[in-house]
Formats: C-alpha cells, sequence, structure tokens
C-alpha cells in the first residue's frame, strides 16, 4: 500500500458537488492499494500514521501527533498511486490491486485510525471527487507498505 500523507490546515471532499468529507487541523491521506497487499499492510500504515510527529509544538519542532493536536483525517482512494509511466505516453495501472480488493482495504485503514481515537472521514470509492487540499508547511511524506513487510 502506498500512502500520499499531506498535513493539512483544511481539506474537502467533494463528489458531484456535495461535499462529503471536510476537515480543519489534520491529515489528507491519498490511498492506493497494489497486488498481494493485506489487513496487516493497512493495519501498520494506520499505527504509522496515528503515531507520526509531525505536527509543530509551540517550540516549532515537529514533535505532536495528531492525537496531540484534536487532528482529523480524510482518506482518499487513489489507485493512480500505482501509475507507470516509465514506457510510452499513456501510464499503466497494472499494478493496482483491483477495485473488490482495493475498497477493503481502504476502509481497514479508515476503520483502525477510527479506532485509534482519530476522526477519520473517506472520499467515496471509485467516485470522480474534487480533493481540496490546503497544505500546511507544505508538509508531503509518502509512506509505503509492502506484503513482504507485513
Amino acid at each position: 500500500m502506498r500512502v500520499v500523507l499531506q498535513r493539512v490546515s483544511r481539506g474537502r471532499v467533494r463528489v458531484a458537488e456535495r461535499t462529503i468529507a471536510e476537515i480543519g487541523r489534520g491529515l489528507v491521506l491519498l490511498v492506493g492499494v497494489g497486488h498481494g497487499d493485506t489487513e496487516a499492510c493497512a493495519d501498520w500504515l494506520a499505527e504509522k500514521i496515528a503515531g507520526l510527529r509531525i505536527f509543530e509544538d509551540p517550540a516549532g519542532k515537529t514533535n505532536l501527533s495528531l492525537d496531540d493536536v484534536g487532528g482529523k483525517v480524510i482518506v482518499v482512494s487513489q489507485f493512480t498511486l500505482y501509475a507507470d509511466a516509465r514506457k510510452g505516453r499513456r501510464p499503466s495501472f497494472i499494478d493496482a490491486a483491483l477495485p473488490e480488493v482495493a475498497e477493503p482495504l481502504i476502509r481497514r485503514l479508515a476503520d483502525r485510525l477510527a479506532g485509534l481515537g482519530i476522526p477519520t472521514q473517506t472520499g467515496e470509492f471509485g467516485a470522480h471527487m474534487i480533493v481540496e487540499i490546503e497544505n500546511d508547511g507544505p508538509v508531503t511524506i509518502l509512506l509505503e507498505r509492502s506484503p513482504q513487510e507485513a
């Protein structure tokens, strides 16, 4: 699984002109699922994300976690994180898991974050979404957990 994590001062997801998720301070997670990814990958990523100290303390040091700052999360499915554009001009998405595999793992990640006490919202799997990200910092981190590591 791959996660592009962005620290935000504001995030919002719209589908067909309807807001389906909206947060203030927190993280927007763009999540891709690859072949062979497992529930263990999702669980590890949730634990890692919940504990990351990427918010600034009063001294300006990145010492605080989501819980420390009362941050919230939006989880957005994004199969394009598995795009392979090395050949030609049209990316291949062959490395992305099929929707019937990806959707439950993305739901698991979101549910696990919520179970850790992090207020968590989601985009709409398979929908055309407008994702608004007001990146704070900017802070953008790529996390990856392969099935071999799980």
